[in-house]
């Protein structure tokens, strides 16, 4: 399920989800969203919706000093809090002492950092990502569209959803879209 799309441009991360809330062949349109921004940071979830409840609800973000590199900040600080409240919450899976978690985008200080199941933090060379089901379907039409200079980050955010939803089952409107600019 899910197709989560972000683009960071000129200090500003934007970002959009769809509403499919996939099990097997069960679809439901869910009325509570994927994405979300909280203290100057945007999320977007994939994996559980139980887990997106965690860290909209639940996760207290640490601070984060402004001369402190961002990336560190995320590997350390802002893991260490989540991986706390998964535990706190009953979402943290332990499987041979291998410690796992679900997968989600996060935008923070003008920059997109994705969070895998294992707790590492990738932030690609590139200026967008996507996770979920249709992320390499979103993948395809954000790079074709960069070379759009006509087109606004939202604008692409948006056609590289409805090209997810157009190729995958498992990605379904209505979209939202939301935007934070770099703190």
């Amino acid at each position: 399920m899910t197709c989560i799309v972000a683009i960071a441009s000129g200090g500003i991360v934007t970002m959009g989800a769809d509403s499919a809330g996939v099990s097997g062949l069960n679809l439901t349109v869910r009325a509570d969203r994927k994405m979300f921004v909280r203290d100057g940071y945007i999320f977007g979830f994939t994996s559980s919706f139980r887990m997106g409840q965690l860290l909209q609800h639940k996760l207290q973000i640490p601070k984060r000093h402004l001369n402190a590199d961002a990336f560190e900040f995320m590997c350390n600080d802002f893991i260490d809090a989540v991986r706390r409240t998964f535990s706190d919450g009953g979402f943290r899976k332990l499987d041979n002492g291998v410690e796992s978690g679900g997968n989600f985008l996060v935008g923070h200080a003008g920059r997109i950092f994705e969070i895998y199941t294992d707790f590492q933090v990738c932030e690609s060379i590139a200026p967008y990502a996507a996770c979920g089901c249709g992320f390499d379907l979103a993948l395809g039409s954000l790079h074709t569209s960069a070379r759009a200079s006509t087109m606004s980050a939202p604008e692409r955010v948006m056609a590289a959803l409805e090209a997810a939803q157009a190729y995958s089952a498992g990605v379904r409107a209505p979209f939202h879209l939301e935007s934070v600019g770099a703190a």
